[in-house]
């Protein structure tokens, strides 16, 4: 655990390749914003913020986002035999692998998650957009899918807070 801030290796290694992947916590609590501003209306980015930080704080989720990272890194570096290499080069359709992680995330604060990550794995605002342009030579088949879920996951505890009138887990 690191002395200043309670975060475990683990969280801080998260953290830091979600940065490396050109990915920060402001993307991600603008598509908290994105899911929640029209039923909340106070609400500031700073919750959004404060949301998508509580949610990188579960195991369950820095576990995903590492996995998830490592195979979009292997992919880029060619590493990864075929077919597996071409099939998440290509993101295809019919590979859900990469949705099925996500929703480790997306069931951690409870099945409205589900809803909330549907919606915005088709709408691909922000920087889930970025995350899906190919024509970058990156490969993010794992992490837009995860970057949504965390959004997703966000947006859940924000409801589930909201409805309880307080933090569901500070």
């Amino acid at each position: 655990m690191d002395e200043n801030t309670n975060q475990s290796e683990l969280e801080i290694k998260a953290r830091q390749w979600l940065t490396e992947r050109g990915v920060t916590l402001d993307d991600i609590a603008e598509l908290v914003y994105y899911l929640q501003s029209k039923y909340h209306d106070d609400l500031s980015m700073e919750d959004c913020l404060h949301n998508v930080d509580r949610v990188l704080t579960k195991r369950e989720v820095q576990n995903a986002v590492l996995t998830g990272i490592q195979l979009d890194v292997l992919a880029e570096k060619k590493m990864l035999e075929q077919p597996l290499q071409k099939t998440i080069d290509l993101d295809e359709s019919l590979y859900g692998v990469d949705e099925i992680i996500a929703l480790s995330i997306v069931n951690v604060y409870g099945s409205i998650g589900f809803t909330n990550y549907g919606y915005i794995d088709k709408q691909k605002p922000g920087i889930l957009k970025r995350l899906n342009d190919k024509s970058t030579g990156e490969c993010h088949t794992f992490l837009d899918d995860i970057v949504g879920a965390i959004a997703a996951a966000a947006s859940s505890r924000l409801a589930h807070a909201s409805a309880d009138d307080k933090m569901i887990d500070d």
